[in-house]
């Protein structure tokens, strides 16, 4: 199946931009443990801090500012407090929760298993499927993707995800988009059970 973009020719991500405490400390982690390429540096103007650009793979970036006065990250607002297979997910609207990077499926085991030789602590392998809980124990025909989570020096949320089948069924687009309404009543129905006396 092929899908078009009818209004604009975009042609992929060409970079995605996060905030970093220690410049150093990101470039020794993107270049120096996942092998990133150092690609363009900026020096900002008025000391407004530095601008780094990753090769990312697929003639993509990833980037990092350096502000010498950013506040510091709040984990569990600007990104998940842990990784996703010990039960942490949530981040706050607005935020980014987590970055994926495209790896090949043969070669996920062999990628966790460097990330953990390298010193990175690496979440287990998930098996994304579409059932209750959306991961299988094992690999099988209703797995869509493959991944292992981990975290960046400054708590960003990595993922190296490979894809195992094409998302061309219709049952691969098949749910109701919720709504600021759907939080509300959620919020709601939460604080009521707060409430509620024992």
């Amino acid at each position: 199946m092929t899908r078009k973009n009818t209004e604009f020719e975009l042609r992929g991500v060409n970079h995605l931009a996060l905030v970093c405490a220690d410049m150093q400390r990101t470039v020794d982690f993107y270049r120096g443990v996942l092998g990133m390429p150092l690609i363009k540096t900026i020096e900002l103007p008025m000391g407004w801090g530095q601008h780094f650009f990753f090769d990312c793979g697929g003639g993509d970036a990833l980037a990092f500012f350096w502000f010498p006065d950013a506040p510091e990250g709040v984990p569990g607002v600007s990104a998940p407090k842990d990784l996703p297979d010990r039960g942490e997910l949530l981040s706050a609207v607005g935020s980014m929760n987590h970055v994926a990077f495209d790896v090949p499926p043969e070669r996920i085991e062999e990628y966790r298993d460097r990330l953990v030789a390298k010193g990175v602590d690496v979440g287990v392998i998930l098996n994304h499927d579409d059932s209750e809980f959306g991961v299988a124990p094992e690999n099988h025909d209703g797995v869509f993707v493959r991944s292992i989570y981990f975290k960046d020096p400054d708590g960003v949320l990595v993922e190296f995800a490979a894809w195992t089948r094409e998302l061309d069924s219709p049952s691969d687009v098949r749910h109701e988009p919720r709504t600021a309404a759907d939080r509300t009543v959620r919020a709601a129905a939460a604080a009521a059970s707060d409430a509620d006396p024992p």
